[in-house]
């Protein structure tokens, strides 16, 4: 039941990116990034506080963590690699996504202080040099930039510090109670960075591309593959960001059907150098730590 549950997460999440380049022919990248995050904020508000009536509201010490949560898994993360995607190919996009966790454990290491393993040090060279062997020919044939890669990082980044603090931070809401509150907190953030950022090339036009777009991303990735990733993330940290290594599986057959993009010789070969690196460091499994050395970390 959880591995159909984590291959069926690792799908969903892939076609996020598909469906925000359809969008992308219809309006500029945070425009649609932040008109989603709203959408699913308030319908997710609407469910939670008016229809059902039976959630609890964040006490105030927990508004601190609903906050920080926002600006990594919503504003940073989300904003910027919808940003990147008009950079860079769907099938790329989905590959850099399997950097998570060996981003995970290496800020384990920095602030947990839990060791990493040689293994797992050779792991992480054989998926980087995997990454490289993907994002090379991407460069040189103009279908990705560095600015695009640089932002793809910064979101990835900001994605894997998200996961360590949801899990560490242990709020006691329900999930849907916390994605309902970082969509939100996310969305409303990223309002004016959008209008600094994108004041001068906003357009939007109102057509499929931009509603079927938004219904993909608003209802079944910002909802329901959110409630999915809180829960897996709830049953393992780890184990569920290892889910994101077959994103490029995915990522890649969903973007030949519905992009018409091309799987070449160097997307395999990144490909099985990033599995072939998480074979090898073990599946990068993150040892228990003391409460209080977690305490000191923060």
């Amino acid at each position: 039941m959880k591995t159909a549950l984590g291959l069926f997460f690792t799908l969903l999440w892939s076609s996020a990116a598909i469906a925000t380049k359809f969008g992308l022919h219809s309006t500029t990248p945070l425009v649609l990034a932040t008109t989603r995050f709203l959408i699913a904020g308030g319908l997710l508000f609407l469910y939670v506080y008016v229809i059902r009536r039976k959630y609890p509201w964040p006490k105030l010490q927990e508004w601190r963590s609903l906050i920080i949560l926002g600006l990594l898994n919503t504003t940073i993360y989300l904003g910027a690699t919808f940003w990147a995607l008009n950079y860079v190919s769907a099938g790329l996009f989905n590959l850099f996504v399997t950097t998570n966790p060996f981003i995970v454990a290496f800020l384990s290491y920095l602030w947990l202080e839990r060791r990493i393993t040689l293994k797992e040090w050779i792991g992480m060279i054989i998926a980087a040099a995997g990454l490289l062997i993907a994002s090379w020919p991407s460069l040189t044939n103009s279908d990705a930039t560095v600015t695009g890669l640089i932002i793809l990082g910064l979101g990835m980044v900001s994605m894997a510090i998200g996961s360590v603090y949801f899990t560490k931070c242990n709020l006691n809401l329900p999930s849907i109670v916390i994605n309902t509150w970082q969509v939100t907190i996310g969305g409303l953030v990223l309002i004016p960075i959008t209008y600094v950022l994108e004041k001068e090339i906003y357009f939007l036009k109102l057509d499929l591309y931009l509603i079927g777009s938004l219904t993909w991303l608003v209802f079944i990735i910002s909802i329901g593959t959110m409630l999915l990733w809180f829960y897996l993330l709830k049953q393992d940290t780890v184990r569920a960001n290892n889910w994101l290594f077959t994103t490029p599986i995915f990522g890649y057959v969903l973007a030949v059907i519905f992009l018409n993009e091309s799987i070449t010789i160097f997307d395999i070969a990144a490909t099985v150098l990033i599995i072939i690196g998480l074979l090898f460091s073990g599946n990068i499994v993150i040892h228990p730590i003391k409460k209080t050395q977690y305490s000191k970390s923060l």
